[in-house]
């Protein structure tokens, strides 16, 4: 019979492990995911949000954490040059790393950069086709660039992965309406 203790290090060095290695292809993203879509208000799919959100900021090496974290400051300081270089090293060093692609597309959204911002969407994507950040952001990119149906659909794709996501309903009323006055 295995004592308290051998059971509660075994969890401990378990949860490190998963913690060590969490970005995009975490194990605990499935059954996330799932909860996300079953979520019956805002308030519990904005919950699970942020842990998906937490496991995907993690790279596993500290290092890279760290770079990621300053990027992140830079980007709520509004210092889009330094959040650039910081996330653009990022990918370079970490290309699997989904969450530093959707960093940098969001720096270079902010930034005007629209088409380059479109390309590292496409990287976050192909290596996490959930991402609905990523695809957020596609929708805003495609407003941006007066593409409304790119982004209605960018965003109906965010509804099917995050149903109570308000921004994306509110996001995607905004451009149907905008289609229907322009009677498309």
């Amino acid at each position: 019979m295995k004592s308290w203790w051998t059971t509660t290090a075994l969890v401990i060095s378990l949860s490190v492990a998963s913690m060590a290695t969490a970005d995009q292809k975490d194990a605990r993203l499935p059954a996330l995911f799932k909860d996300l879509i079953a979520a019956p208000t805002p308030q519990a799919a904005h919950m699970v949000e942020t842990e998906i959100w937490l496991i995907w900021a993690q790279t596993g090496d500290p290092k890279q954490d760290e770079a990621f974290e300053l990027g992140s400051q830079a980007i709520a300081l509004g210092d889009y040059r330094t959040a650039f270089a910081v996330f653009h090293d990022l990918t370079q060093r970490a290309p699997d790393f989904a969450e530093g692609w959707n960093k940098l597309a969001t720096v270079e959204y902010l930034m005007g950069e629209y088409q380059l911002s479109l390309e590292s969407i496409d990287r976050t994507l192909a290596l996490e086709p959930r991402h609905f950040g990523a695809l957020s952001g596609l929708g805003l990119v495609n407003m941006e660039l007066n593409r409304e149906e790119a982004a209605l659909d960018a965003f109906e794709r965010v509804l099917t992965i995050y149903p109570m996501s308000l921004n994306a309903k509110a996001n995607a009323e905004f451009v149907r309406q905008q289609l229907k006055d322009k009677g498309i």
